[in-house]
């Protein structure tokens, strides 16, 4: 938007949705007001290809001219483009919460490690059509990136740039984790959601209820699904009790950020009540998992007041199902296939689109005594998307590798909040004049704009990939 001149009335922001629409992945949502323009969420997209290749595209405006960006949370979909970014001349403050910003240091360098390490096989081995093929960004954008990093604590307004205030409030959804309150130039005010956490998330506190915008974004990754928690509990401990009683292993693709958490948190409440036994090793095989984890037990001996007490209390031991063995060096991962026994392996990624999680796949899955448990949200057009959805063979490392094992889908371990979960969150607060819903597949979105409509009454849109609306 152009400037206008001295002594006019601002003119209503512009909101443009460049990603998290349609799909889970790839959030961005550019706020365009007479002096500024701010950036929410900078996510990577990920999954079926013709969205990877959304990653290349430029953005609408020039990378120089964004004033600020808002970071939600570290997930690699609201916060891997970043280096992007910055490679394209962003120079502004990175605006994001305390634990966010060490999270993100982590996501960050383990996605350029993986941009650098899949361009040299594609150059080694002819396989990509780019030659030479190369990363998305590398190390230096990446070290770029974290020096512009402008860490703020939740409930505290900040000023982000010219006549624009945030707010952040806690989101319950992975530590650090928030949804932002940003106040305009000319008044009018915009809320993000990011991503909501379940109000029985085992580690956080529930989400800082919504308390009201003019113009709400507020994300649908579950917005046709109902949590069912203790069934969920009951169908993982089955899962692996009759694994472990044929001798088999139980590989647990799962998020490095708070996913890994949660599993460890569960595995640890089943070893102490004896339904999983002692004598099983708990491998968790993922260096960015365990940088993680370190980053949780830091905030569990600070007493993060996003913590939920009884963690707090418990300390480090809630996420430490002994005899635990962290695997941090590639030959260590390989020695995990030599071991006898049954045993339980966690691995990063969670949609097995990459990571160690592929190489112990690759050797249990044709063998019917294992099982795979995906205990999040598996988007389209990945590997655990597939298993999910049934598949006979899986494509890794250029060959087909058939699916003997059992597959368990055990979604409700999601940090993410259900339908009914999200409507909770909005109810006490006023109508915003429009609520966008955004980071959800289009069966999601729509059902949750159509609850929010009967339930609350309020006008709710499932905005289009780059369409332009004002905030008013």
């Amino acid at each position: 938007m152009t400037t206008g001149a001295p002594g006019t009335v601002p003119r209503p922001a512009l909101l443009t949705f460049l990603g998290g629409v349609g799909t889970v992945t790839g959030s961005k949502f550019l706020v365009e007001s007479d002096h500024a323009r701010v950036l929410v969420d900078c996510g990577l997209f990920q999954g079926l290809a013709d969205l990877r290749r959304r990653n290349w595209r430029t953005l609408p405006c020039d990378a120089g001219d964004i004033h600020s960006v808002v970071v939600t949370h570290a997930h690699l979909d609201h916060c891997g483009y970043l280096p992007r970014l910055v490679r394209h001349g962003f120079r502004g403050p990175i605006v994001t919460t305390p634990y966010t910003a060490r999270l993100m240091e982590i996501v960050l360098r383990d996605s350029a490690r993986l941009q650098m390490e899949t361009a040299q096989h594609a150059n080694e081995h002819g396989w990509s059509k780019h030659r030479p093929a190369r990363p998305l960004y590398d190390d230096s954008d990446v070290d770029r990136t974290l020096k512009l990093l402008d860490p703020v604590p939740t409930d505290t307004p900040a000023d982000i740039a010219t006549a624009t205030r945030l707010t952040l409030h806690s989101a319950g959804h992975i530590l650090g984790s928030a949804w932002a309150h940003l106040t305009l130039e000319d008044g009018h005010t915009l809320a993000v959601s990011g991503d909501l956490g379940r109000p029985g998330h085992p580690l956080l506190r529930p989400p800082v209820p919504f308390s009201g915008a003019d113009v709400l974004l507020v994300e649908s990754t579950y917005g046709n699904r109902r949590h069912e928690e203790e069934t969920a509990r009951d169908n993982f401990a089955d899962v692996l009790g009759q694994v472990l009683a044929r001798g088999g292993t139980v590989v647990i693709p799962a998020f490095a950020l708070d996913r890994t958490e949660i599993v460890l948190h569960e595995l640890t409440r089943l070893r102490r009540n004896g339904r999983l036994p002692a004598e099983v090793p708990v491998y968790v095989d993922s260096p960015m998992a365990l940088a993680a984890l370190d980053v949780y037990r830091d905030a569990i001996l600070a007493k993060a007041p996003e913590l939920r007490p009884e963690i707090t209390a418990a300390g480090t031991a809630a996420l430490s199902p002994e005899p635990f063995l962290a695997v941090r060096s590639i030959q260590e991962s390989m020695d995990i296939a030599k071991a006898a026994g049954p045993a339980v392996i966690v691995a990063a990624s969670g949609m097995a689109t990459g990571g160690r999680v592929l190489h112990h796949l690759r050797r249990l899955l044709p063998d019917p005594r294992n099982a795979v448990v995906v205990v999040g949200f598996a988007a389209q057009g990945t590997r655990a998307r597939d298993l999910v959805d049934g598949a006979t063979v899986l494509k890794m490392f250029g060959e087909y590798v058939p699916v003997r094992a059992t597959v368990a889908n055990v979604p409700h371990f999601s940090a993410h909040a259900d339908a009914a979960q999200t409507v909770d969150w909005l109810r006490a607060a006023p109508a915003p004049h429009t609520t966008y819903l955004v980071h959800g597949e289009p069966l999601a979105a729509e059902a949750l704009r159509d609850r929010i409509d009967e339930t609350l009454g309020w006008t709710a849109v499932v905005p289009r990939s780059g369409e332009h609306v004002l905030v008013r």
